[in-house]
């Protein structure tokens, strides 16, 4: 969500708005820390994946764990969008803002009899499978209901890409999913169950991926499993690619999207197949930012610091991976650079924004924005030191709302007793 990007963000008049809505009165407003999206740049980020697949039949699921604001769900829903899931309260949200169930896949490795049961109830589009164990599971749950349940297995292809380890999923090292070469076994054995639908096959490789090639090399395995499960008898509609779609934190090249759909439209085409993908970060991270206010400034002839008053509890991104985030003054001014930490208020050392970075001149009471935060922040928010979490705002054009308001210290020790 760069200044001079469309994404929402633009000086004028050396004041920093989101879309037509000026980010010092939100701050004003709604106090700081707080969360500030587009809806426009939401719903420009999830209609580019939209129109590059619009040749191909396609189903764009929305990654729900990247952000799970009930508005941005909303928002999704109405503008077409199916959903990826990974909890039962995932589920209970997307459910909550009315989604097609036979838009909705459900993912992740440890699903519970209670969120089967749960996603069994909704009549969901299909469980993404990730265990001869949970394939079980699904089986049993479908078989008390006396009902059938609709699968993928999610293999894993062995597709390496250039990201952080801790969001790497795609190779044989990972918790995640089927090795490919146990996959074909997995599918024979839920053919003979009657409790099981099969209807595709899945696979993720990882986040943040900026190359198109791995995309492409990953969905050429899943086809070639699917082809030789169709070949043998077993019925394969669905070809998810999972998500991992790659945004710009800095000056990285930006993942070539059109060139990407026209590799898999080009290998889909004359198929029986429907792909699924399941962009997250890729439509919201963008689309949102962290405005925080400086509390003091430290300098030293060694090393200089900005103490802002929102830390690693309301944005981990920085600590838990090194994270990139690009911080700006809300106004513009003539004061110069220094090189600082933006560190945050908690007691740790690691509770940092940016470290050793060449930021505007600032002072106690300015305001900064944390660009790009829309993806994996509130999300991942705790509450450490007892710190309630941030509100939310969406911004459309001159409007702004409230869309959760901030906690506070009451509700945070409400379920507790002495």
């Amino acid at each position: 969500m760069q200044p001079s990007s469309n994404n929402g963000l633009e000086y004028r008049a050396g004041n920093l708005f989101c879309e037509d809505a000026s980010l010092e009165s939100l701050a004003r407003q709604y106090g700081t820390p707080l969360y500030v999206y587009s809806q426009s740049a939401i719903l420009e980020n999830f209609h580019a994946f939209v129109r590059n697949l619009s040749q191909v039949p396609s189903l764009v699921c929305y990654s729900v764990k990247a952000n799970s604001n009930l508005s941005i769900l909303h928002l999704l829903r109405e503008a077409g969008s199916g959903f990826d899931i990974v909890s039962g309260g995932e589920l209970s949200r997307v459910l909550k803002v009315r989604a097609a169930p036979q838009k909705i896949v459900f993912s992740g490795v440890g699903k519970t009899e209670s969120e089967v049961d749960a996603a069994l109830a909704a009549g969901i589009l299909m469980f993404n499978v990730e265990s001869a164990g949970e394939l079980n599971l699904v089986a049993s749950r479908a078989r008390h209901r006396n009902g059938c349940a609709p699968v993928s297995i999610r293999i894993n292809p062995d597709v390496e890409a250039e990201t952080h380890p801790y969001i790497s999923t795609g190779q044989t090292i990972h918790k995640f999913g089927v090795p490919k070469e146990d996959a074909v076994e997995l599918y024979h054995h839920a053919a003979s169950l009657r409790e099981l639908e099969i209807r595709g096959v899945a696979c993720h490789i990882g986040s943040q991926i900026l190359d198109v090639d791995p995309f492409l090399k990953a969905f050429d395995e899943i086809k070639g499993l699917a082809d030789g499960l169709r070949a043998s008898g077993i019925p394969i509609e669905h070809l998810d690619l999972g998500g991992g779609f790659g945004i710009r934190y800095a000056d990285e090249a930006p993942l070539e999207l059109d060139r990407l759909a026209s590799g898999l439209e080009a290998r889909i085409r004359g198929t029986p197949y429907r792909l699924v993908v399941e962009p997250g970060r890729a439509i919201v991270g963008s689309a949102g930012l962290l405005l925080t206010r400086v509390l003091y400034v430290k300098r030293s002839p060694h090393k200089n610091f900005v103490v802002v008053d929102c830390g690693m509890n309301d944005l981990v991104r920085p600590a838990l991976y090194g994270s990139f985030h690009e911080i700006v003054p809300l106004r513009q001014g003539s004061n110069g650079m220094f090189r600082a930490d933006v560190v945050g208020p908690l007691c740790e050392t690691g509770d940092f924004l940016a470290q050793d970075r060449e930021i505007a001149e600032t002072q106690p009471g300015d305001l900064l924005a944390i660009l790009t935060a829309g993806a994996y922040g509130y999300v991942l928010a705790s509450n450490y030191n007892t710190r309630p979490r941030p509100a939310e705002v969406m911004v459309y054009q001159s409007h702004a709302r409230l869309v959760r308001q901030r906690e506070t210290v009451e509700e945070l020790i409400a379920r507790e007793s002495l």
